[in-house]
């Protein structure tokens, strides 16, 4: 660990339960209620009011740690129903807008249903039918989403033929006018459903959006447990974009979400030439995987069984012990080499410095190997040290990109107002 004594920076911090687990009840009042209300992460295009019947019904149950989750997923499917039928009957009527927004609100629904991972049949019902309104929702906007099945040529054998990918090009971008693309690597729980809420921002300032999951989470091809099948995974897609003659390829940059900002690390070094900048937010490369960490994550910040999840993600699906064994040595960026590896993009680090999910030791590690790197760390917040981030991380976007532009505008198109 990178603080003194060989300890983590939070290791008094580390015996100490969170209140929302102990029950769901205690969930969706000490940790889901505001930003409910707020429309934000893990709620984004949806309201508060939308999730009433729900947590009526998982209060009223008891539903507490460890999740049935079939069980749990079950409770949200009538009201993302009801939702649908409501933008169905919409956009049957020919109103678009109000269509489109409760397309969105029901996926929203179907989100905390398959959340945080779609481990269950009920859940990857979910996320099969949260994706469908969607991009529903998301494709009857003024500037609709589209999405792409980029190939997937430097796949093995084992891997997925296509990259399934959330893209939106500002008006006007050309082969005369190529635009700057923000690729949107996702994180554990939070897929390319939820993050393409960042991308009528970037729209509006001349920027393209590019929008994947990670591997071992959504539609992923690539192996979940090969820890050179990202290296393949982006190579196709940095392919795919040198073939865009509206995108900039020169002006490539990366902005990776918790999890995904281990990948962020990792393609800063391995893809180098290929990206105009790299942020990792709130991501991990080795302390991630120490197992007195893991030991740990499943009462502290993250709302549910973190180290599990992990394993699931990482491709040992219920097999904890031995994910925890074995992860440091097979995914460690450390043990590999890549943060010695010479060369590297420019590449930010940000988070906040009571991250309970990614050790910030992890930052300090990568500061500490390889060529030099940014960083900017958010003193006494917790994971990804959000909202504040959001600012640091735009700012630098502008600058790399050349961009001059209000950035309470771009952070005003966040959160989820109803409309109807």
């Amino acid at each position: 660990m990178a603080a003194p004594g060989g300890k983590f920076f939070i290791q008094e911090k580390l015996k100490t339960p969170a209140k929302h687990h102990e029950s769901y009840e205690q969930l969706w009042e000490t940790k889901w209620k505001k930003p409910a209300e707020m429309g934000v992460y893990p709620f984004m295009f949806g309201t508060a009011s939308d999730f009433d019947p729900v947590v009526k019904e998982l209060v009223s149950k008891n539903f507490k740690e460890p999740y049935n989750w079939d069980e749990y997923a079950k409770v949200y499917f009538p009201q993302a129903e009801h939702l649908k039928s409501i933008a169905e009957a919409a956009e049957k009527a020919g109103e678009k807008e109000k269509a489109s927004e409760y397309y969105l609100r029901s996926s929203a629904i179907y989100r905390i249903s398959r959340f945080p991972a779609p481990r269950s049949d009920v859940q990857r019902e979910a996320w099969k039918l949260g994706k469908e309104v969607c991009i529903k929702g998301l494709g009857m906007r003024p500037h609709p989403v589209k999405e792409v099945m980029i190939p997937h040529v430097h796949r093995k054998e084992d891997e997925g033929e296509h990259i399934p990918v959330y893209h939106l090009v500002p008006e006007g971008a050309s082969k005369d006018k190529p635009v700057p693309t923000v690729i949107i690597f996702t994180g554990l729980d939070g897929y390319r459903t939820e993050l393409s809420v960042w991308m009528e921002g970037w729209r509006r300032v001349g920027v393209a959006t590019i929008v994947l999951e990670i591997p071992g989470t959504g539609d992923c091809p690539a192996a979940a447990s090969d820890p050179t099948s990202p290296d393949r995974l982006y190579s196709s897609l940095f392919d795919w974009i040198d073939s865009q003659q509206s995108l900039d390829n020169k002006k490539t940059a990366i902005w990776a979400f918790s999890t995904g900002g281990y990948y962020a690390m990792r393609v800063a070094h391995t893809h180098a030439n290929r990206l105009a900048g790299v942020v990792a937010l709130g991501g991990g490369c080795h302390y991630m995987f120490e197992k007195e960490w893991l030991d740990n994550v499943n009462h502290l910040e993250y709302p549910f069984d973190l180290a599990n999840t992990l394993a699931y993600k990482w491709g040992y699906g219920d097999d904890v012990e031995a994910f925890k064994k074995e992860a440091m040595d097979k995914f460690s960026l450390l043990n590999d080499g890549t943060l010695d590896t010479p060369e590297c993009a420019r590449l930010l680090l940000v988070n906040g410095t009571e991250d309970e999910i990614f050790p910030i030791d992890d930052y300090y590690l990568a500061l500490q190997h390889g060529a030099p790197k940014e960083a900017r760390f958010v003193t006494g917040i917790k994971h990804m040290g959000e909202p504040a981030s959001f600012f640091i991380i735009i700012k630098w976007l502008y600058k790399l990109f050349g961009i001059e532009a209000d950035i309470v505008k771009q952070m005003q198109t966040l959160p989820f107002k109803p409309k109807y």
